[in-house]
């Protein structure tokens, strides 16, 4: 008869000698897992593989806006502009990682150009005669030729390439290649960039985000929702679904890969980072067998909140958004008879910035413990990127 326990240690905060260790063998670093999409993790994410090569990020695929709105209606795919974003924060930018490959994934084509001109570049990007694509060596400059060639002979004819980045481009040209499922192209181009971390969609479905507000609207659309492309929201959002397409209301889930669960029940912390409330964070607890894979892990939970304005979290205070991150994750668990653990251990926050009330009674119901400590710079009101990985590295 087997049983579930967890075993505490005193801790210190930074705790230097293992922030030394990881430091000096990254090779060997802990998994630390991330929920996360968007750029808001990016630079945290790249301070962050100086001391570990094993940190997962699981990101969300439904966003609605942008250049990738455009690859996801022509080929009704994924999103994969966040999938390419925390790739490129990720790979090795050394001599002996793939510089310019890196250069290539991270171009975007001018907004100003004409459709005969971005036209034109792609084919010479395909042809091999592109500035950018020339320096690859070969068999990888082939290989990509080879995924952005499936791109160009699947686009419509009058496709808007302006603005599109290279690296989506190509992925979804990996993604069409290989039987519509990212995995492969995504394992591939991670070793072409040498990511020093893994990154995966949380699932491999074209699913939108949908929302009801307090005021009984109903939302279709994470571009919608965010505030940055359109008005920000007027009514708090009260729920939040997955949904199949944009033109009406047909809730949809599917339970994650098996993948996926291992890696959210193994890793050594997870963390719920700063980043759309909703849409980047949220999201990716949506998906069937999130949360009882995060309650069947002992390790460390933690959620580090926004700073500043994210109009995702309009009406919605700390005491608030920790009860909707708990909320959320156990939903997931209702089904089966019990769960060993918790979904949030700890709420990290900077011992001098004023997040509002904090209920400390409420806390303790939930099982979350406060963390302060110095994680902004003085003359800054943002997170410093290696306070913060030195706190997280702090509590494993």
């Amino acid at each position: 008869m087997s049983s579930s326990c967890r075993i505490w240690r005193r801790m210190q905060m930074p705790d230097l000698a293992r922030i030394h260790r990881y430091h000096s063998l990254p090779e060997q670093g802990p998994k630390v897992l991330f929920f996360s999409g968007g750029s808001a993790l990016n630079k945290i994410s790249r301070v962050l593989k100086g001391y570990t090569h094993h940190s997962i990020h699981l990101v969300t695929p439904f966003d609605s806006g942008g250049s990738s709105a455009r690859l996801r209606a022509e080929f009704d795919m994924p999103a994969v502009g966040d999938l390419r974003s925390r790739l490129m924060a990720l790979a090795d930018e050394t001599v002996m990682g793939q510089p310019e490959v890196y250069a290539l994934f991270t171009h975007r084509f001018e907004m100003t150009a004409t459709l005969a001109e971005l036209t034109e570049e792609l084919k010479q990007l395909v042809a091999g005669t592109h500035p950018l694509i020339q320096p690859i060596l070969n068999p990888m400059r082939e290989l990509i030729q080879t995924q952005l060639g499936v791109t160009q002979a699947k686009i419509s004819e009058g496709f808007d390439l302006r603005g599109a980045s290279i690296g989506n481009l190509i992925i979804a040209g990996g993604y069409l290649n290989n039987q519509q499922q990212l995995d492969p192209i995504v394992f591939l181009f991670s070793r072409l960039v040498k990511a020093l971390g893994e990154v995966k969609t949380v699932l491999d479905e074209p699913y939108h985000l949908s929302v009801e507000l307090e005021n009984g609207e109903k939302i279709l659309g994470q571009h919608r929702i965010t505030g940055k492309e359109q008005a920000a929201l007027d009514s708090p959002i009260k729920r939040m679904w997955l949904n199949k397409g944009l033109k009406a209301v047909a809730p949809i889930n599917s339970e994650i890969a098996d993948d996926r669960r291992d890696m959210i029940e193994q890793a050594d912390l997870i963390c719920y980072p700063p980043g759309s409330f909703y849409s980047s964070l949220l999201a990716n607890l949506l998906p069937i067998g999130v949360g009882r894979a995060i309650c069947q892990n002992p390790n460390p939970k933690i959620y580090l909140p926004n700073l500043g304005v994210d109009p995702e979290q309009f009406g919605l205070s700390l005491m608030t958004q920790v009860e909707r991150l708990v909320t959320t994750i156990l939903a997931d668990t209702q089904s089966i008879e019990a769960i060993h653990f918790g979904g949030l251990d700890f709420l990290l926050l900077d011992d001098r910035y004023d997040y509002g009330d904090i209920d400390e009674n409420k806390l303790n119901s939930l099982g979350v413990s406060v963390i302060k400590t110095p994680l902004i710079t003085e003359k800054e009101d943002k997170y410093d990127e290696q306070m913060v990985v030195k706190a997280l590295l702090s509590l494993m």
